[in-house]
């Protein structure tokens, strides 16, 4: 790593830590239900909301009554989403007249915005109106946000709650989430963001004339608009002057703000972050990259908080910090190394392709390679789809790392919600593991660990990598699933597996070079998607439930303490251990073989 990078990199964490911790203290009261000071007038709101959805939020929920409530409400969510695209060529808010979206990309679509993926296949600008945007879409990012938090509350409360039925109410927690955290630190984002230079308009796309008009080819079509070859059968060009360019507007600030808080990632342009409407500065960068971290690790606190220790708030954010740090290492690392082709070509060639004897590929050069590296690591650590670089033109080991990180189940901070309760999970794992080595019942908070916890814990962790490694071994071995790969070979395998790892673990970033936007990939990773987020959800809330209904037992001195350095240490072995086995096998064939091949040449 580079000065620049690791003066970056410390920046970042320390600032965070200043923002999240206070934030804690917030989540903690909106998860508790208490008043939440400064916002007391936004009591008489949620009354309100609550008096017209005739919901009773004092009314505790069981584990299957909470369960029920989240899928119904996300299901009545993706038909939804599903509907505004397939008719809004007739809805208002679209002054391009743009036409309704295809079955298949509405269907993945919807699924992805729900599931808190945002896996787009589309591009934003040339497919969805102004009121797909922000009524459909943005709408989904504050409430799959609110569905994460409303899960991780209510695990705490299993652990927190001393043997009761109840883990609180879904409609009340998914309320208390989106008014109370989510709709203001939008709002303050959103300013900070147009105040950088992110638009927030209206307007019709504007056609503006080019200083320069540029000359191109393209393959000339027939009438039925097919390419046309010539009569030795090779594609016949043409020769066009461009002399006006489309510049696309829209309401992008409000999107750019909950994409990032809610660890969505699903961009109003096609260039997502990279797009200088939604990322103009440094300065909205570095603050991006905050946003999208700003909640999960706020969360830590608050679980501290919330089972009254807060070192056990600061364990588990410990093990996901040094997790990242050493990724963010390796993908600075990897990306601040000249590619040897281009080694070969003389220093002076080199340098007017690279930046500061960097891989400066696939980047904007208002990031650099320092901030695009780290935005890269933050992005796939949590469950954000947002990228500001082309993870496809990533060296071989500095793509495979935010692969790595998605694959790790998204607990590296990881999305709203989803980070926090993925990460317990795999602290129950650690405990029980634990107990085994010494021959004791696993505690964990005060709650044994038994038979039933450990089956819905081995279905949580397990569901991911069944989706990914499935998903892509069909892929492979069918013409529709090959048809899409844009390069061959092991960097065309890891297109693929990058795809099903980013939909399965909910993140929505993709490799980029393969051709998604088929009925076959629209299918594939909307089911992928749909059954990585609520197939893991699901047996969560189980345990949630077990817990709950559960005495809390005093510490003793047989008690292993679950906040000190040791169990850090455990915590991340677990994780590590079970994203090695799940997959080194997949990656050995993808990003590792193209690393030797790069290298050996």
């Amino acid at each position: 790593m580079t000065t620049q990078s690791f003066v970056l990199l410390a920046v970042f964490l320390v600032v965070l830590l200043a923002l999240s911790y206070p934030l804690g203290i917030l989540l903690t009261r909106v998860g508790n239900g208490t008043a939440v000071p400064g916002l007391g007038w936004l009591g008489k709101v949620e009354n309100v909301l609550y008096r017209l959805a005739g919901v009773k939020a004092d009314s505790g929920q069981d584990w299957k009554s909470y369960a029920l409530a989240l899928i119904v409400f996300n299901a009545v969510g993706a038909l939804f989403v599903y509907g505004v695209q397939r008719v809004q060529l007739w809805l208002p808010l679209n002054p391009q007249g743009l036409g309704n979206v295809s079955p298949d990309s509405s269907f993945n679509t919807a699924v992805s915005f729900v599931a808190n993926t945002n896996w787009q296949g589309y591009s934003g600008e040339q497919t969805m109106s102004y009121l797909t945007q922000m009524v459909a879409l943005t709408g989904q990012n504050f409430f799959s946000a609110a569905t994460g938090m409303a899960v991780a509350f209510a695990l705490v409360r299993g652990f927190s709650a001393r043997s009761v039925k109840s883990i609180g109410n879904f409609w009340a927690d998914i309320t208390r989430s989106t008014l109370y955290v989510l709709l203001p630190l939008s709002l303050i984002i959103a300013v900070l963001l147009t105040g950088q230079g992110v638009i927030q308009n209206f307007s019709a796309y504007k056609e503006v004339t080019l200083l320069d008009p540029v000359t191109y080819s393209q393959p000339k079509k027939d009438a039925q608009d097919q390419p046309m070859v010539d009569a030795k059968g090779q594609p016949v060009t043409e020769t066009l002057t461009a002399t006006t360019q489309t510049i696309a507007m829209g309401p992008v600030a409000s999107q750019e703000a909950i994409k990032m808080l809610g660890t969505n990632g699903g961009g109003f342009f096609n260039a997502n972050s990279a797009h200088p409407y939604e990322n103009p500065t440094a300065l909205s960068n570095f603050v991006e990259m905050l946003a999208i971290f700003l909640i999960p690790a706020g969360l830590c606190f608050a679980f501290g908080r919330m089972v009254g220790d807060i070192r056990q708030g600061w364990a588990v954010l410990a093990a996901m910090t040094l997790i990242f740090v050493v990724a963010t290492a390796v993908v600075l690392g990897a990306e601040q190394q000249a590619h040897p082709a281009l080694q070969a070509m003389g220093i002076d060639q080199l340098a007017s392709l690279t930046q500061a004897g960097g891989n400066m590929e696939g980047k904007e050069t208002r990031f650099g390679i320092s901030a695009s590296a780290l935005f890269a690591a933050v992005t796939t650590a949590a469950s954000c789809g947002a990228v500001n670089a082309m993870h496809d033109s990533f060296m071989p080991l500095g793509g495979m790392v935010p692969m790595l990180l998605i694959q790790f189940g998204e607990v590296i901070f990881g999305g709203v919600g989803s980070g926090l309760y993925g990460m317990l999970i795999f602290a129950i794992m650690a405990v029980f593991i634990a107990g085994l080595m010494i021959g004791r019942t696993p505690e964990y908070l005060g709650k044994k660990i038994q038979a039933y916890e450990m089956k819905m814990t081995a279905i949580a962790i397990l569901v991911t990598p069944t989706l990914v490694l499935a998903g892509t071994a069909i892929a492979v071995m069918l013409d529709a699933g090959r048809a899409g790969m844009a390069n061959p070979g092991a960097h065309g395998f890891s297109e693929v597996l990058y795809a099903f790892s980013s939909a399965a673990n909910n993140n929505g970033s993709a490799f980029a070079g393969l051709s998604a936007n088929t009925p076959f990939y629209n299918s594939m990773l909307a089911l992928a998607m749909w059954f990585g987020r609520f197939a893991m959800i699901v047996p969560i809330l189980a345990i949630a439930g077990s817990l709950a209904g559960k005495q809390r037992l005093t510490a003793n001195a047989g008690t292993m303490p679950t906040h000190g350095p040791m169990f850090i240490g455990l915590l991340i072995g677990v994780v590590v251990l079970v994203g090695v086995l799940n997959y080194v096998p997949a990656l050995a064939l993808g990003p590792v073989i193209e690393h030797l091949q790069l290298f050996a040449k």
